[in-house]
């Protein structure tokens, strides 16, 4: 019997075997060859550095007790001095607003937001998935369309629907809700401006990030099996237990990518408080943030404002851990489903 031969010749030359080795440790499938390996590693810390430099740059600044931009490049603090934090922490700002009063501000704003939008984006998607009703495909390319348009451009109808709804007090002391009711010589003073508070930017903000919301979990929910909520309704579980006892525990990693996108944005909105807001003690930190830059770059106390900086990136940052193993959970699911 003839035996059979492999045509392929060794590679004698040690460098080119060398570099040519498979470093993947698989046996089958793919080999990755050691070039191509150590090639990925340098693109790697290629992004990993273009990451992480203006970060540690921030975090350096912050800690320096100098208000002044500093003429070298420092990654590495030669000091380590809490001054800045202090002063921030103390008076962020030269209004008569304190810290606290800013971060519950923001804090409220982007939890109350990010709440409120993903149960009715859940329940709406709930909707979109299961049922079949008329203008379905038509409400689903309604609410598509935001997406389609940049967030300034929506600012000023929300602008103006918003600030119609006022509070007035007319003279003859009596309380009127316009445009439901008006004074009866046109005029008032003005007790409560719904654009002009953090109730109208939550529902601006709110309006803003349901379209994504519903087309990110309308997606996910798709992708639960119709036969699970079949076995339920066999077993007696009506329409609203169905959907809170096997629809939400199934689709939680998803809720939880969704909330974490949405908290991301409100924590950091800035252009609807901006326009809408002209209290100063409705002002968020993002807007605080903003109001340390000058007119120009010698005017900044640069060392203030990395503290800040980095103040209002820490509960991005704590929220993502807390939610790490349902965001990871999520976005591997909807990679593979999808």
């Amino acid at each position: 019997m003839a035996t059979m031969t492999s045509n392929k010749n060794p590679i004698r030359n040690p460098i080119i075997r060398f570099l040519t080795m498979n470093t993947s440790g698989q046996t089958s499938g793919r080999s990755l060859p050691l070039w191509r390996q150590i090639l990925l590693q340098v693109i790697c810390l290629a992004v990993l550095a273009s990451v992480m430099f203006p970060i540690m740059y921030i975090v350096t600044l912050s800690f320096s007790s100098k208000t002044t931009r500093p003429s070298q490049l420092e990654l590495i603090p030669k000091e380590i001095s809490f001054v800045a934090y202090q002063q921030v922490l103390d008076k962020p700002t030269g209004n008569p607003v304190t810290f606290n009063q800013l971060l519950k501000n923001s804090f409220v704003l982007s939890m109350g937001v990010g709440v409120v939008a993903l149960m009715v984006a859940v329940s709406a998607a709930y909707a979109f998935s299961r049922f079949k009703f008329k203008l379905r495909e038509v409400l689903m390319v309604l609410v598509f369309i935001p997406l389609l348009m940049p967030a300034v451009g929506l600012s000023t109808p929300l602008y103006l629907l918003l600030n119609q709804v006022q509070v007035k007090q007319c003279a003859d002391k009596s309380i009127v809700i316009q445009p439901i009711a008006k004074c009866e010589d046109g005029k008032g003073k003005l007790q409560f401006n719904l654009r002009d508070s953090l109730w109208g930017v939550g529902i601006a903000m709110t309006a803003t990030a349901l379209p994504f919301a519903v087309w990110n979990l309308k997606g996910y929910l798709d992708t639960i099996p119709k036969e699970l909520e079949e076995a339920a309704a066999i077993d007696g579980a009506n329409v609203n237990q169905t959907f809170w006892q096997i629809v939400i525990p199934l689709a939680m990693p998803q809720l939880a990518v969704t909330f974490f996108l949405g908290f991301i944005g409100h924590w950091q909105e800035f252009v609807l408080t901006w326009l809408f807001l002209s209290q100063p003690e409705d002002y968020t930190l993002a807007m605080t943030l903003y109001n340390m830059t000058g007119q120009y770059a010698n005017s900044v106390p640069w060392n203030r404002f990395a503290a800040m900086a980095v103040i209002v990136a820490l509960p991005v940052a704590i929220v993502y851990i807390a939610l790490q193993r349902q965001i990871v959970g999520g976005l591997t699911t909807g990679s593979v489903k999808g």
